[in-house]
C-alpha cells in the first residue's frame, strides 16, 4: 500500500493542481488562525477544481461542532483535522452531527511537546471515535520533534499513524524508515513562501516519499 500523502495549507487554485500533479493524496485547508488560514468560501472555490478522487481535509483548532459541520457542508469537505484540544466527547458530537448526512474521516492531533507522553497515552486509550492520530511539531513551524522521544510510545496506538513536523524532500526518506506511517503531511517543506507553493518542492518531496517505500 502507497504512502498516503496530503499537502496541506492550500490557499489557491494554482497550488491545489499543482500538488495534484505532484501526486497528492489529499490537500489541506487551514479554517484555524495561520499564515495559511483561509476562509469556508475561498476553500469551496478552490474544491470546484478538484478531482473528486482527491481527498479534501479541513484543519480545526478548539472550534464548536456547529461551525465544524457547517464547514464541512459548505466547502464538501472529506475528512476534519483537529488541531486543537478537543476531547473524545467534543469530537463524538461532531460526528453524531456529520455522519448521517457525510462520510467524514477524523485526525486527531497530538502534539510532541513537554505533555506528549500523557496526551498521546489519552488519545490512544479514550478517543475511539477518531480514525487516525497524526504527530506534530506545531503549527507549520518547519521544524521537527524529537523522533526519539516519539518512537518508544507508539505500540500504544492502533489508529493509522500519520506523520508531520518540519518534513521535507531531504529528511522524508529517513522518517518513513523510522516510522512507517500510514501517511505523511507536509506543509513549510513544499513552500517557496507562507501559503504559496513551490512545484519543484512538491515533485521532490512525492517522489522521495515513493523512494523510501521501495527501500
Amino acid at each position: 500500500m502507497q504512502t498516503w500523502i496530503k499537502i496541506c495549507g492550500t490557499t489557491c487554485v494554482e497550488d491545489a493542481l499543482a500538488s495534484i500533479e505532484a501526486g497528492a493524496d489529499a490537500l489541506g485547508f487551514i479554517f484555524a488562525p495561520s499564515k495559511r488560514q483561509v476562509s469556508a468560501e475561498q476553500a469551496r472555490e478552490i474544491v470546484e477544481h478538484l478531482p473528486a478522487r482527491v481527498e479534501r481535509i479541513g484543519i480545526f483548532r478548539n472550534d464548536s461542532a456547529e461551525r465544524v459541520t457547517q464547514t464541512v457542508e459548505e466547502v464538501g469537505l472529506t475528512g476534519i483535522q483537529l488541531h486543537g484540544e478537543e476531547t473524545s466527547a467534543c469530537i463524538g458530537e461532531m460526528k453524531a452531527k456529520l455522519l448521517p448526512r457525510h462520510k467524514v474521516g477524523v485526525i486527531k492531533t497530538v502534539l510532541v511537546n513537554d505533555h506528549f507522553e500523557e496526551r498521546f497515552a489519552e488519545v490512544c486509550a479514550n478517543y475511539s471515535c477518531i480514525d487516525s492520530i497524526l504527530l506534530d511539531s506545531g503549527g507549520g513551524s518547519g521544524q521537527t520533534f524529537d523522533w526519539q522521544r516519539a518512537q518508544p510510545l507508539l505500540g500504544k496506538n492502533t489508529k493509522p499513524l500519520l506523520l508531520a513536523g518540519g518534513l521535507n524532500a531531504s529528511n522524508i526518506e529517513e522518517a518513513i524508515r523510522k516510522f512507517t506511517p500510514w501517511g505523511v503531511d507536509v506543509v513549510s517543506g513544499v513552500e517557496r513562501e507562507p501559503g504559496r507553493k513551490d512545484p519543484e518542492k512538491l515533485r521532490a518531496f512525492v517522489a522521495a516519499v515513493r523512494r523510501a517505500q521501495q527501500s
